[in-house]
């Protein structure tokens, strides 16, 4: 996963924490909105449109 959402405190608990990657375009580019707004797949292989704020990149080993 290359994301972490943290969450609000209106968030479904079962999305606060977990693992998520950017949905990408044909050119590489992530999918934001123009608000800040991103495009993203959980773990789950749901997708959702989320705060962009709200993602934290994980380090890559």
């Amino acid at each position: 996963m290359e994301y972490t959402y943290l969450g609000d405190r209106m968030t479904d608990f079962q999305l606060k924490g977990k693992g998520c990657d950017a949905v990408r375009r044909a050119d590489g580019r992530c999918i934001r909105g123009k608000t800040g707004s991103m495009l993203v797949r959980f773990e789950n292989g749901a997708l959702h449109v989320v705060i962009g704020r709200l993602l934290r990149k994980l380090r890559s080993g």
